[in-house]
C-alpha cells in the first residue's frame, strides 16, 4: 500500500509513458493514494541558455509547460485520484529525487525510453532515480 505516488513524465514522450501511467493510476486507485504528476522543463537558468532568453520569456514558457501538464492530467488521470501537478526546471533526475523527498513519496513510477547508447554515454534519468531514491521505484520500458 502506498500513500504518495510520483509519476514524472516527459511531455515530449507521453506515448512512451502510457504503460507507466497505467501502472501509477492502478496503484493509486488500489491504495487510495495521492498522485503527483511532474514534468521537468529544460534548465533555462543555466548560464548558456539564460543568455538567450529574458525572464518574461522563461516565465511564459514555464506557464505553457504547466498548461500542457494540466491538460495531460485532465486527459489521462481519472477524477477519483487526488492529483498534484508539478513543473520544475533543471536536471530531471535531481529534481525528481528532490520532489520525492519533499513530498514524502513512497513510490515513483517512471518510464524509461532512452536508447542503450545514450544510457552508456550519459546514464538514463530512470537509472539515476533508481540509484539514488529513498523509496521504491518502478521502471517501465
Amino acid at each position: 500500500m502506498h500513500n504518495n505516488i510520483l509519476f514524472p513524465v516527459d511531455l515530449e514522450h507521453t506515448a512512451e509513458a502510457e504503460k507507466a501511467l497505467k501502472i501509477a493510476i492502478g496503484e493509486a486507485q488500489r491504495s487510495a493514494a495521492k498522485m503527483t504528476v511532474m514534468t521537468v522543463a529544460p534548465g533555462f537558468g543555466t548560464p548558456l541558455v539564460a543568455s538567450f532568453f529574458d525572464e518574461e520569456t522563461v516565465r511564459n514558457a514555464l506557464k505553457e509547460v504547466a498548461r500542457h501538464l494540466k491538460q495531460y492530467i485532465a486527459d489521462n488521470v481519472p477524477d477519483d485520484i487526488e492529483v498534484n501537478a508539478v513543473v520544475a526546471e533543471g536536471n530531471p533526475a535531481e529534481l525528481i529525487l528532490k520532489q520525492a523527498q519533499d513530498d514524502d513519496i513512497d513510490l515513483i513510477v517512471i518510464a524509461s525510453h532512452n536508447s542503450q547508447i545514450e544510457n552508456l554515454l550519459l546514464g538514463s534519468c530512470a537509472a539515476k532515480v533508481v540509484r539514488h531514491s529513498h523509496c521504491s521505484v518502478t521502471v517501465v520500458k
